[in-house]
């Protein structure tokens, strides 16, 4: 999907209010104060492209218009007790642009290191439920990088994983941004409408009324994509195997503070790599990836003797004909950070992608949206206390870590009138999985954004200027 072209994913619809997938409401119930679960992305923006210049008030004037055109900016979270299956998003009649954008100054130096601090205290905060569920941050006083004039801002947008996903995300941050600084103004977009709470609970009962249905679709595939995992399994061309990862400090319960840190490469440094081993860009990403995860244990003598494995979320967007914003299917990857060498070990990386892809694309597209559909809050919220149980005793994790490559545009972007120069994204952390790496390629650059947890990684600076250094390398075993 088009980076710039608006999406509004649909959903099961009862009169005029939309109700959340399975997937999409998985979310909610899995956050706790401990593990919020909401995405944000951090943009370097320059203000000296804003016509008339920058104020925070014209900034403002400028988001308000746009978010008429953006419905899901003005859409909360409706529920009762009578409610038999997942909420319903309605129009919030009450919107107030003034209680999602919030204004702050980092202190001097405004340096990296207290953009990275600010922003990480944001991303610990969960959103409020009663409003919709999302925030955005102005970050002033900003150090000017070397060479420029005045200094950059820097904005922080917080969105409620139940209603993004990678593609989602991306497609309403681009309704945010265009090509040129003083495009015209949109049309404005209707919302979804309200619904009483007898429309919500009848709703919710005819579809819970479905489900034995429905089940009895799901469970021939689910059967179907077992045998078929099982033969690859024996045959050697299988994913990565869950539940079989190595165990390293980032694969333990998480606390409820976050810390960030970025990284900027050469996009052009990648696409050369790239084109010398005959790969994918997202062969190259994980190869940067398994280089920096490899010397940061290494460096601390704590390297696993088999190999780590990272989560690939992975779109099934034009695959998928379910209702919902999250659509999406995941790939266990084997980052190879057992090879020494790193132009054996981007072989090998492209490699076993290839075969996890392949299985991937046998496991039906919409499986997991399926068996969400059925899962109860409650049933939620129990697996996850079992789980993190389970880490407390050692067990293996079900991953090392999360790692998403959102493709970008490849011309200058503007948000809300201001230049970007770098968008970096952040996923969320879990339990068992306290690392998250999202990289977004973006007008010449692959901006990486790095998530954890300082009581797990407090040194998580020292991995992302690794990324630098992992690049280098690949570009040395080019040549």
């Amino acid at each position: 999907m088009d980076f710039l072209t608006p999406a509004h994913p649909p959903g099961p619809t009862i009169g005029d209010m939309q109700r959340l997938s399975g997937l999409d409401a998985s979310f909610l119930y899995l956050e706790t104060a401990a593990q919020p679960l909401h995405v944000c992305s951090v943009l370097e923006i320059d203000p000296a492209t804003i016509p008339g210049g920058y104020s925070f008030d014209r900034l403002r004037d400028a988001l308000a218009i746009r978010i008429k055109a953006m419905p899901e900016f003005r859409e909360k979270l409706a529920d009762n007790r009578l409610n038999l299956d997942h909420p319903v998003r309605v129009e919030d009649k009450d919107f107030d642009l003034e209680k999602h954008l919030h204004r702050i100054g980092l202190p001097a130096p405004g340096g990296r290191n207290e953009l990275a601090e600010i922003c990480g205290h944001i991303a610990s905060l969960t959103l409020d439920r009663s409003r919709p569920l999302w925030e955005m941050w102005v970050i002033e006083n900003l150090a000017s990088g070397e060479g420029e004039g005045e200094g950059r801002l820097a904005v922080l947008t917080k969105v409620h994983h139940s209603g993004v996903d990678g593609v989602t995300g991306a497609n309403l941050m681009s309704q945010l941004c265009a090509t040129e600084p003083d495009p015209p103004p949109p049309d404005p977009v209707a919302g979804v409408g309200q619904a009483s709470d007898l429309e919500i609970a009848i709703g919710g009962a005819l579809r819970f009324a479905t489900r034995p249905m429905k089940f009895a679709n799901v469970l021939p595939a689910t059967v179907s994509t077992v045998v078929d995992t099982v033969r690859r399994a024996r045959n050697g061309q299988s994913m990565a195997a869950p539940l079989n990862a190595p165990k390293t400090r980032f694969n333990a319960n998480v606390t409820g503070r976050r810390n960030v840190a970025f990284a900027q490469l050469d996009l052009d440094d990648v696409k050369m790599v790239k084109n010398h081993y005959g790969v994918k860009v997202n062969d190259v990403v994980m190869a940067l990836v398994s280089g920096v995860l490899r010397r940061f244990l290494l460096d601390s003598g704590e390297l696993p003797d088999s190999s780590l494995v990272a989560m690939v979320p992975v779109s099934v967007h034009d695959k998928s004909d379910r209702p919902g914003r999250n659509q999406v299917s995941g790939m266990f990857a084997s980052l190879e950070t057992n090879i020494e060498d790193p132009g054996e070990r981007i072989k090998a990386i492209s490699e076993a992608n290839s075969v996890a892809k392949q299985h991937s694309s046998a496991i039906g597209a919409t499986l997991l949206q399926d068996w969400a559909q059925f899962a109860a809050p409650a049933v939620f919220g129990v697996a996850m206390r079992v789980y993190a149980r389970s880490n407390l005793s050692g067990a293996r994790p079900v991953h090392n870590l999360v790692v998403s490559n959102v493709p970008g545009p490849q011309v200058p972007l503007y948000f809300l009138g201001a230049q970007v120069k770098a968008m970096y994204p952040l996923g969320p952390i879990f339990h068992g999985s306290g690392l998250n790496i999202t990289v977004m390629s973006l007008t010449g650059t692959l901006d990486v954004g790095l998530i954890s947890c300082p009581d797990l990684l407090p040194d998580l600076w020292d991995m992302a200027d690794d990324f630098q250094v992992a690049l280098d390398e690949l570009v040395a075993s080019t040549k």
